[in-house]
């Protein structure tokens, strides 16, 4: 469903590239992870795939095609981006209602209230909450309402970016929950960015590995699990991990 050929970008024609030669395929209704430390490119990986970064070199495929830079209006129905900061990535001063509708106009579909109603239903929300603003709303409400907004389109792709590393614990829990539900439920396919071994583990079929813009491995989820990682920074990035977990848990038993 995702095809990413040798994708490079650079920001300049004389700026060193911060990724470089990435390449993998997710197949249709799976969830694949991209995991690394901060500032390794995943991010920018999504953003070259949803078309917000225009200065790549690859090849970028939808469903066995290929993808130019000049996108469609049909592949921004097709693909949707949850953004990592769900206060961010919404209009302060426009209702939850008007921002569901946004997308709707654009697309030229039908607007009503029924299908608003159905979108907050859909990720837990009361329909009430259309009416309220994004301030109003706790951070866990307000990216139900950013998943919300990606699903009224009814997608086939999202591009998740770190989309609970802005919440607290217990609520990440729930979205992870929630976003792992709506794919089985609607057969969605996910593209899951994120520096949380855990989350990648909890969500995804299969990881790939991260270093200063390169792909360094990629491995079923299985193997991270179990710790059967063979590159050395693989190594580095579980072990770092697992440490912190467990420096966290003494914190919190003393």
């Amino acid at each position: 469903m995702i095809g990413i050929s040798d994708l490079s970008v650079a920001f300049g024609p004389f700026a060193p590239p911060v990724v470089r030669g990435v390449s993998f395929e997710v197949a249709r209704s799976e969830a694949f992870g991209l995991v690394g430390e901060s500032g390794c490119g995943k991010t920018t990986v999504l953003r070259a795939y949803s078309g917000l970064v225009r200065h790549y070199s690859g090849g970028l495929s939808l469903d066995g095609k290929q993808v130019g830079r000049d996108r469609p209006k049909d592949f921004y129905r097709r693909v949707q981006m949850v953004f990592q900061d769900p206060y961010g990535s919404l209009h302060p001063r426009k209702t939850i209602r008007s921002q569901l509708l946004e997308p709707l106009r654009n697309q030229g579909m039908e607007r009503s209230t029924s299908k608003i109603d159905e979108a907050l239903v859909a990720v837990g929300l009361d329909p009430s909450f259309s009416y309220r603003f994004p301030h109003q709303l706790s951070g866990g409400q307000r990216q139900r309402v950013a998943i919300a907004r990606a699903l009224i389109l009814e997608p086939e792709v999202l591009l998740l970016d770190e989309p609970t590393s802005a919440l607290d614990v217990s609520v990440q829990a729930e979205i992870l929950n929630l976003l792992t539900t709506l794919r089985q439920e609607r057969q969605l396919t996910y593209l899951l960015v994120s520096h949380d071994l855990a989350v990648i583990a909890h969500m995804c079929s299969e990881v790939a590995i991260m270093q200063a813009g390169e792909i360094v491995e990629q491995v079923p989820v299985e193997r991270l699990r179990s710790g059967q990682l063979d590159h050395p920074y693989s190594q580095r990035l579980l072990a770092a991990s697992q440490t912190y977990g467990k420096v966290r848990a003494e914190k919190l038993e003393a």
